[in-house]
C-alpha cells in the first residue's frame, strides 16, 4: 500500500502537469499570436515567453520524477536516469531565476530611470538584445550545470563505495567542488539581483508617491497600477523562488514531513507561476479570454 508521503507526492505531480500543459500552451500561443499581429514582442513578452517553455518542460520532468518516486521507487534509483533528470530540473531551474532577474532588472529599470551607468548598460541591452541575451543565458546556465552530472555520479560513487574512505573523500571533494560554484551562480547570484531589482523598485515608487502626495502645485497622482504590478509580479516570482531554494536546502536533511512539503511546493510551483504571469501581462488575459469567449459563442450558435 502506497505511504501518505507517497500519494501527496503522486497527486502534487499529477495536479501540477494538468495545470501547467494548458497554462503554459496558453501562455505560448498568445504570444505567438502576438508576434502573428505586430511581428515582434515587447520584452516583458519575450520573458513570458521563454518562462513559458522552460516552466513546461520543468513542470513536466518534475511530475515524471515525482511519478516515477511513487509508482517504481526502483527505476528512481537507476543512477543514469536519476542522475539525467536531476542535471534537467537544475538546468530548468537556474534557467528559470536568470529569467526572473531579467524581468526584474527590465521592470528596475524601467520604472526608476536610474542614471547610474550599470542601470542605463542594463536597460540598453535589455532593450535592443535581449534574445541574445537569453541565449548567453542559457549557454551559461548548462555550462554550470552540466558538471553537476559529474558531481552526482561522484554521489552515487560514494552511496557504492561506504568500504572506501580514500574514494569516499575524493567523492565528497568532486560534490563540493561542482555543488557549490553551481548554487552560487544558478540560485543565490540571480535571487539577490532580483531582490535588489525589488529593493529599488519600491524604494523609488514609495519616494514618488511621497513627492506627489506632498506636492503643493495641485498636480494630480499618476497612475501606478502598472507599476504595482509589476513589483506584485517580481515578488510573487521571488516568493517562488524561495520555495525552490527552500527545497535545495531540506534535500540534504533526513526525510520528514517538512521535506516532503518543500517537496509538493516544488512539483506545484512552475502551474503557481504560470498565474503570476497571467496577472502581470493585460495582452495574454485579453487574447485567451476573446478566444474562449469566441469559441463558447461560437459552441451556443451552433
Amino acid at each position: 500500500m502506497m505511504s501518505p508521503d507517497f500519494l501527496s507526492i503522486l497527486i502534487s505531480s499529477v495536479l501540477g502537469l494538468g495545470l501547467a500543459i494548458p497554462s503554459y500552451t496558453c501562455i505560448v500561443m498568445g504570444n505567438l499570436d502576438i508576434i502573428r499581429k505586430k511581428g515582434k514582442l515587447s520584452p516583458t513578452d519575450v520573458i513570458f515567453l521563454a518562462k513559458g517553455i522552460v516552466n513546461l518542460l520543468l513542470q513536466c520532468v518534475l511530475s515524471i520524477k515525482g511519478m516515477i518516486l511513487a509508482l517504481c521507487l526502483e527505476i528512481f534509483y537507476i543512477s543514469q536516469l536519476s542522475v539525467f533528470m536531476s542535471t534537467s530540473i537544475n538546468f530548468l531551474i537556474y534557467y528559470n531565476f536568470w529569467l526572473t532577474f531579467w524581468l526584474s532588472a527590465h521592470y528596475c529599470t524601467t520604472i526608476t530611470n536610474l542614471s547610474y551607468g550599470f542601470f542605463i548598460w542594463i536597460k540598453r541591452i535589455v532593450s535592443n538584445f535581449l534574445s541574445q541575451l537569453l541565449f548567453l543565458t542559457a549557454l551559461g546556465v548548462f555550462m554550470v550545470s552540466v558538471p553537476g552530472f559529474w558531481a552526482l555520479n561522484a554521489e552515487s560513487l560514494i552511496q557504492s563505495s561506504v568500504n572506501s574512505t580514500e574514494v569516499s573523500a575524493i567523492g565528497l571533494d568532486k560534490v563540493f567542488f561542482y555543488f557549490v560554484p553551481a548554487t552560487t551562480l544558478g540560485s543565490i547570484l540571480p535571487f539577490c539581483l532580483s531582490l535588489l531589482c525589488l529593493v529599488l523598485t519600491s524604494s523609488f515608487l514609495l519616494r514618488h508617491v511621497w513627492r506627489v502626495k506632498n506636492n503643493d502645485s495641485g498636480s494630480t497622482r499618476p497612475n501606478l497600477q502598472a507599476h504595482v504590478t509589476a513589483l506584485r509580479t517580481i515578488f510573487f516570482l521571488l516568493l517562488i523562488f524561495t520555495f525552490f531554494c527552500g527545497y535545495q536546502v531540506i534535500y540534504f536533511l533526513p526525510r520528514s514531513s517538512l521535506s516532503i512539503g518543500f517537496w509538493n511546493l516544488q512539483l506545484l510551483s512552475p502551474s503557481v507561476e504560470a498565474a503570476v504571469i497571467f496577472q502581470a501581462s493585460n495582452k495574454l488575459r485579453r487574447i485567451i479570454l476573446r478566444r474562449f469567449w469566441t469559441r463558447s459563442w461560437r459552441n451556443t450558435e451552433t
